[in-house]
């Protein structure tokens, strides 16, 4: 995979049987270092002048979104675990937390994508049923 990659992220969040669509796709840098996969890409905040520098670490296992900036969050999906982690925004602070279902990577030549389905908590009330998809791509270089 190059360094530079195009990120794509789709996430379904699913409340009171309302199914709630996000997708950002951003510009971002790929590297890997000791068996681990590492995705680094800035994100803009609705409202917000100050950008969110984000951290995705992906292992066969788990993976790991640390946003610093306007936000700043470690969320950890580790399949069968249930993790909390603080998220703080402008706004106020959240406890979050995150039980990871399935947990699926596919690792190609060129790309890579992780589905992850979980249950999400805010502040220990179960807030919604959600499905993400991280999907990565080796940008092409054009001559």
């Amino acid at each position: 995979m190059t360094k530079d990659v195009l990120v794509t992220i789709n996430g379904i969040h699913t409340m009171d049987e309302e199914d709630n669509d996000v997708e950002m796709v951003v510009r971002g840098d790929y590297y890997q270092k000791n068996g681990k996969h590492y995705i680094l890409y800035e994100e803009v905040l609705e409202g917000m002048e100050e950008t969110v520098k984000n951290v995705i670490k992906i292992s066969d296992s788990s993976m790991d979104i640390i946003k610093k900036g306007a936000a700043n969050s470690h969320m950890l999906f580790e399949k069968n675990k249930k993790n909390l982690s603080c998220y703080s925004t402008p706004m106020g602070d959240m406890i979050v937390g995150i039980q990871a279902n399935r947990f699926r990577v596919e690792e190609g030549k060129d790309s890579l994508k992780v589905h992850v389905d979980y249950s999400l908590d805010i502040n220990y009330e179960h807030m919604s049923d959600c499905r993400i998809c991280v999907d990565v791509q080796s940008c092409m270089v054009q001559d």
